[in-house]
């Protein structure tokens, strides 16, 4: 049994039935299944960070596997890997703000999207059936930058109403 911060021992098998639920709804949403393990692992970790051998030894997986999970989960910003101090092991954490830091990143994606299309439009002629859809496509998301930019801010009150953190 592990404890946590209040001093209460926590169950190791519901720890892990929560992994393993948790898991399988960022596989249904799309995220491969090791970096869904090991991102629901980190997240259920009381200090939101652990090392390869602890992921490798909670999980039942390779280390091979725990860095592959952790090399797409540091390219989708929703890990950082960390130096133990002293050691040459790293730590591999998430952090309170990590689905804001994810979210607000895919800003840049939108924006090639958008040139992409606005090219695409220009290219297949905005008075084609094709050309109106991605016109379309692109108006829709130019309003999710917009919609998306205000949500964020409102998210940042809203969090240090809650958390006091912002």
């Amino acid at each position: 049994m592990t404890d946590d911060e209040a001093g209460r021992a926590r169950d190791p098998e519901v720890v892990s039935r929560f992994v393993e639920h948790f898991a399988a709804q960022l596989v249904e949403a799309g995220m491969p299944r090791m970096p869904s393990r090991v991102f629901a692992a980190l997240l259920a970790a009381d200090d939101g960070a652990l090392s390869s051998a602890d992921l490798g030894e909670q999980l039942k997986i390779s280390p091979a596997a725990v860095s592959g999970a952790v090399r797409y989960l540091a390219q989708v910003h929703l890990v950082s890997r960390q130096r133990e101090p002293g050691s040459r092991r790293e730590r591999y954490q998430v952090h309170s703000d990590q689905w804001y830091e994810v979210l607000g990143n895919r800003e840049l994606l939108l924006k090639r999207w958008q040139d992409a299309l606005r090219e695409g439009v220009v290219s297949l002629g905005a008075d084609t059936r094709a050309g109106r859809r991605l016109a379309e496509t692109l108006a829709f998301f130019e309003f999710v930058e917009t919609e998306f930019g205000e949500l964020l801010e409102r998210w940042k009150v809203r969090r240090e109403e809650l958390f006091g953190e912002g």
